[in-house]
């Protein structure tokens, strides 16, 4: 199966923002794609209000994703922002979830692990989901994961046991000193230690584009790659948006998971 990872870098308008999406989902299946794959906060970038344009996965944003693969033929996986739950304060707070809709294809994950670390209290506006998510396309289980998400293992445990042998992580990651670095070997240690290949597609870095971070909000450092169950990086890319491409195929999985029995050997304390 032929995948493709959209490094783009969003920003605060939702149009321009879904603009580019189509613009890349059309470029990923001009490649030969049946599955692209989009950043975390594509709806709208961190260090905007997020409460004022949440939706629900019925509502128009959305609805124009879902149109958009239907027209293609495309499963597009993209970063939204739903409506949750009032905080106790009673803020209205939303949900930092991934789309992911095509053919054969309607589901959705809510961000378990918040981004409470680094100065930035993502937990302040945002309700945290409880589920892993998976699902099939293309004759391939994919789980899916959010940024944050990627610091813990057990997340990406939990998809490989649901049958998962693609991980998928959108992410808008923080800049700072060792950052890129940690999303990298993050990356490549979710792979070897499910024996799953790992798609981790972030936010291109604003400072290639001449924008300067504002305050702690996390607004992407790039480095998108698509990481083998052995550890190796397929495909890569540095700061700059960009658009790769990767097939996949289970085989390399099985290989793995024989070689390298990690799932079957784990134990839990």
């Amino acid at each position: 199966m032929r995948v493709a990872l959209a490094q783009v870098i969003s920003g605060r308008d939702l149009a321009e923002n879904l603009r580019l999406l189509e613009e890349y989902a059309h470029r990923a299946k001009d490649g030969g794609a049946e599955l692209v794959v989009f950043p975390e906060a594509m709806m709208r970038a961190f260090g905007n209000s997020l409460v004022d344009i949440a939706e629900p996965l019925d509502g128009p944003w959305a609805s124009r994703v879902r149109a958009l693969a239907e027209e293609l033929q495309l499963v597009i996986v993209a970063g939204m922002f739903t409506p949750g739950a009032a905080a106790e304060s009673g803020a209205p707070r939303v949900r930092n979830t991934l789309l992911a809709t095509g053919p054969g294809v309607e589901t959705s994950y809510d961000k378990i692990h918040l981004f409470d670390a680094f100065g930035f209290a993502e937990s302040d506006t945002v309700e945290a989901g409880t589920e892993p998510v998976t699902f099939d396309a293309g004759g391939l289980t994919f789980g899916l994961a959010t940024c944050y998400d990627i610091r813990f293992p057990a997340l990406f445990t939990a998809n490989a046991q649901r049958g998962a042998v693609v991980n998928i992580v959108s992410a808008s990651w923080g800049a700072g000193p060792g950052k890129a670095d940690q999303w990298q070997l993050l990356a490549r240690a979710r792979a070897v230690d499910t024996t799953t290949f790992v798609l981790a597609c972030g936010q291109g870095d604003p400072a290639t584009q001449g924008v300067e971070a504002k305050g702690a909000a996390p607004t992407g450092v790039g480095y998108s790659a698509v990481v083998s169950p052995f550890g190796q990086v397929l495909e890569g890319l540095e700061g700059e948006p960009g658009l790769i491409f990767a097939d996949l195929d289970a085989a390399v999985v099985a290989e793995a998971r024989q070689k390298l029995p990690v799932l079957a050997n784990r134990r839990d304390f």
